[in-house]
Order: structure tokens, then C-alpha cells, then sequence
């Protein structure tokens, strides 16, 4: 069932790509380490050889440092038992968390992941990341929003011309990848255009068994030379891959 369901997955991403003109890409697995299948994964980031994590569930979310190359993790602390952990960027020393539906981005000490300001917003928190001059979050809709690195309040948005709700972020040399909630695809976006330059298939990829809500892709971090992590929420292992043209 599961071969029949991520065929037809991969042919409807295929024809929604033809329609719109955008590239197609294939995933190239190029190693993977263990994941905590206890993670309900929102957010994940590597800056400076440590690769960060968010949880999310309400009680249970936390912010945690590994190790990028074993996972093994090297630090975690826990969210206010109120607040639902959502998508993380790094912006210089200081890591930003987004809230749920708590309205409420919290800032972290990057060395010490100690809670050093909180700064508020109006809708869902989903997505996060950070494109050297702004912040570029998402709110489970079809829609990318900046924000000011200042005080968080938005300066401007953008349509994505896709249908799917955008779920966390990574910006990239100018482009936005998102992970489309309840599927195993990637977008790579022009955040001020809103076109889908890109859209990579990682059906083959995640656990086998589960609900939708389970085992739904939903991490991304780039690496140097053009390479990523990914993951998923409960997801038994993280891959290391690339993104790459078919035949390439």
C-alpha cells in the first residue's frame, strides 16, 4: 500500500510541476544517522558545526543542539509548558523560535540556550529562517511573510504560486526551501516573486509506517556545498542528501 500511495504521490508532484513549468529534481541520499523518534520536529538549523532542533506539542517542546554529523545531542532545554516550539532560524549569536498559537517568538543565547527576550506577532508561527536582511517565516498558509530583525513586525509578503501549506524554512543563497505540510516534497521558492523555481519528491524517504500526522516530512538544514539534512516529525533517521537534476 505504502509503494502504491508514494507512486501516486510522486506522478500528481510530477504533473502539478509540468503545468507550472517547475523543475523537478531527485534526491541523491548521500548518508543518514539516527533521529529521536520521540521528536515532533518543527525547526532545524546548522550554523557553526552545531545543528539545532525544535520540538513542538504542547509540554513537551524543547530546543535542542547536536551533533550534525551522529545527531547525537549535546544539549536540550525545554519550553514554558505553554508554549507549542515552531520553526528556529540563527541570526548571528542568538537563535529565534516561533510559537504556534501563542503569538510569541523567543529569542535564545546561541552558546548557553538561555531564553534572552521574547517579541510578539500576530497569527500561526510555522516556518522560519533567516535571509541575511530579514527574517522569512510562515503561517501554514500559502503565503511567506518578512519581518523586520529588529522588532519581528512584518515589513512585506508574498504569494507562493503553489497549492499546500507552507510548514518550516530554510533560506538558501537567495531562495527560500519549504516543506509542504502532509507531503514529502521541498519547494525551492524566489521569496519576492513567490515562484516555484523547484520542487524535490522525497517520497522514498521516512518511515514506512504511521498516521499522515506522524510521519510527516518537516526539517530542513543546508549545509556547505549545497548539500542538506532532512527529517521528519518522529522520523527514525536523518538524511544527508542533495538535490539534483534527473540524470544528473
Amino acid at each position: 500500500m505504502r509503494t502504491v500511495v508514494l507512486a501516486v504521490a510522486a506522478v500528481l508532484l510530477t504533473s502539478c510541476a509540468a503545468r507550472s513549468g517547475t523543475e523537478v529534481l531527485r534526491v541523491e541520499v548521500l548518508g543518514s544517522f539516527p533521529h529521536d523518534r520521540a521528536a515532533f520536529t518543527e525547526g532545524y538549523e546548522v550554523a557553526d558545526g552545531v545543528l539545532y532542533e525544535s520540538t513542538g506539542l504542547a509540554g513537551q517542546s524543547s530546543l535542542r543542539a547536536l551533533d550534525p554529523a551522529t545527531g547525537r545531542e549535546l544539549r536540550r532545554v525545554p519550553l514554558a509548558p505553554e508554549d507549542f516550539g515552531e520553526g528556529i532560524t540563527v541570526v548571528g549569536d542568538r537563535i529565534w523560535q516561533l510559537t504556534w498559537q501563542q503569538g510569541v517568538a523567543l529569542e535564545w543565547d546561541r552558546n548557553s540556550l538561555t531564553q534572552v527576550g521574547r517579541a510578539s506577532y500576530q497569527g500561526e508561527g510555522w516556518g522560519l529562517c533567516h535571509d541575511g536582511s530579514r527574517f522569512v517565516s510562515s503561517d501554514g498558509s500559502d503565503r511567506l511573510t518578512f519581518r523586520d530583525l529588529r522588532t519581528f513586525q512584518p515589513v512585506g509578503s508574498t504569494t507562493v504560486h503553489w497549492t499546500g501549506q507552507l510548514n518550516e524554512l530554510e533560506c538558501v543563497d537567495g531562495s527560500v526551501w519549504a516543506n509542504v505540510w502532509h507531503s514529502r516534497s521541498v519547494l525551492r521558492i524566489d521569496p519576492d516573486t513567490g515562484q516555484v523555481l523547484a520542487v524535490a519528491d522525497l517520497s522514498a524517504l521516512g518511515p514506512a509506517g504511521g498516521s499522515a500526522d506522524e510521519d510527516v516530512l518537516n526539517g530542513i538544514a543546508a549545509l556547505p556545498g549545497g548539500e542538506f539534512l532532512v527529517t521528519g516529525k518522529y522520523w527514525p533517521d536523518t538524511y544527508r542528501v542533495r538535490f539534483v537534476r534527473p540524470g544528473a
